[in-house]
């Protein structure tokens, strides 16, 4: 009998497995066909074979990253294969064009700072400053709920500004599971908790240049046309807006979910075991922690570049043996072959021209340049809510690159800074999916963050994009 039922799961495990792989092969011949149809059947004016070949990859790009039929990093891969392949070569073009920007993203200045924050965070996590950092909380905010929630959505916003979205929410809710596990799933106090964290760390993101890969994007695109973002000068706008945010959402879900009538039960906190991490090493993380952000800081003054300061984390932590290779091979490698791709994508549709062709497109409906703006920044809200938006960021940034004045400069901002406020569903960002993970919310209690956020946000990040690429053509730099 045990040996019928081991060879009937054995069995569909491979035809599961097996249905997998052809509907995978499916989908992606179907993307295939639909960027071929939308490239050769559909008329445009004045296309060049080069045109033609960057408008298939990004038609078929943004397929495969919205349907998934092939992981997203290897998207990333696929495009810069694909651009070596077809525009560097004479097989499609009569004069082949230079193709060493397009291999040079692996190397770009936004990778080695995405490099230099993973480095960090995987610091922070090896000496435990997550626990050091709840129990922090817990001790300055106290035992009731409305503050204590307070607490924990700020330091989570803090901590994202610094590490990954992913990374902290995992840190902090971790940290909060044996009190959401004593006050159960139907406490509204758990919804706010496993709400507002998640939250929290897509939006307080927002505040620095690596606190969410969308930012990079901007930075590296913005690059390419002669605008450059320093590290304080994001920090200027981005840190305010962030923990603006982050407060006014903590008000509507006090509000809402929470009374202060009941101190809460932290007494599993001196229960837990006490894990023993050398102060010397704690110290270690902590002072290149504060270094690379005074490094990142003030480069304007230093002159040292951000990709050479990002060499900071790595060098000491490494030599230290802080991080191991173990960990060095579990890093989000993979985060940086979408962003490479991404980068690749932007940057060869502005070569080949094809972002200026899709802004005279644009212009020809006549829409004021204002309401183009607010187009698209709700336009990333919407697709980031139902794929990454990091390949949302990557597919709508390089096409606003050619918009008049400082246009060109504020909607791209709009769209990074929009991409971090999508929080409708379980799978519109990680740290929601994290949330979601624990089994004790529903998906509909999602939409609470999705609807204020796509309600208040954008009232303050299109205002802001537009003032700050205002600045930004004056001069203004930090």
């Amino acid at each position: 009998m045990g040996s019928n039922d081991s060879r009937r799961s054995s069995f569909k495990y491979y035809r599961d497995k097996t249905l997998g792989r052809l509907f995978n092969t499916s989908t992606f011949l179907g993307n295939v066909v639909i960027a071929f149809l939308v490239t050769y059947f559909i008329p445009f004016e004045g296309f060049t074979p080069a045109m033609d070949c960057v408008l298939f990859l990004t038609v078929l790009a943004l397929g495969l990253w919205i349907t998934e039929a092939i992981p997203p990093f290897a998207v990333g891969i696929f495009i810069i294969g694909y651009l070596v392949f077809t525009l560097g070569s004479d097989y499609f073009l009569e004069t082949p064009m230079p193709i060493d920007d397009y291999v040079g993203a692996w190397t770009s200045d936004v990778i080695w700072l995405l490099l230099g924050g993973f480095f960090l965070a995987e610091g922070m996590k090896r000496v435990e400053l997550d626990r050091t950092l709840f129990r922090f909380t817990v001790r300055r905010f106290g035992t009731k709920p409305k503050r204590l929630l307070y607490g924990l959505m700020m330091m989570t916003a803090v901590a994202s500004m610094f590490m990954s979205n992913t990374a902290t929410a995992a840190m902090m809710i971790g940290s909060i599971m044996p009190l959401v596990s004593k006050l159960g799933k139907e406490n509204p106090f758990t919804r706010s908790l496993l709400i507002g964290i998640p939250a929290a760390a897509s939006v307080g993101g927002i505040g620095t240049i690596i606190g969410s890969t969308p930012n990079a994007i901007v930075v590296g695109a913005l690059e390419t046309i002669g605008v450059k973002i320093t590290f304080l000068t994001w920090m200027v706008f981005g840190v305010p807006l962030a923990l603006f945010l982050v407060w006014s959402f903590w008000k509507y879900l006090s509000s809402k979910n929470i009374t202060n009538v009941v101190d809460l039960d932290l007494s599993f906190l001196d229960e837990e075991p006490e894990h023993l991490v050398p102060v010397k090493e704690k110290w270690i993380v902590i002072i290149t922690l504060f270094f690379t952000v005074l490094l990142w800081s003030t480069e304007s003054l230093h002159g040292i570049p951000l990709a050479a300061t990002s060499a900071v984390p790595i060098v000491v932590l490494t030599l230290t043996s802080i991080i191991s290779a173990d960990q060095v091979r579990g890093l989000p490698w993979d985060t940086l072959m979408l962003v490479a791709g991404g980068l690749a994508l932007g940057l060869a549709i502005v070569d080949v021209g094809l972002a200026h062709k899709f802004i005279v497109m644009l212009k020809s409906f006549n829409f004021p340049l204002l309401l183009l703006a607010i187009i698209f920044g709700y336009l990333t809200l919407g697709m980031s809510n139902v794929m990454s938006n990091t390949a949302a960021a990557a597919i709508l940034i390089p096409i606003t690159l050619g918009l008049p004045g400082i246009y060109q400069v504020s909607v791209p901002l709009i769209i990074a800074l929009s991409a971090s406020c999508a929080l409708f569903l379980p799978v519109s960002t990680p740290p929601n999916a994290i949330a979601y993970s624990t089994n004790l919310v529903n998906q509909k209690d999602f939409r609470i963050g999705g609807i204020y956020f796509a309600g208040v946000a954008p009232i303050f990040i299109f205002p802001l994009g537009i003032l700050v690429a205002y600045l930004l053509s004056l001069g203004f730099s930090l």
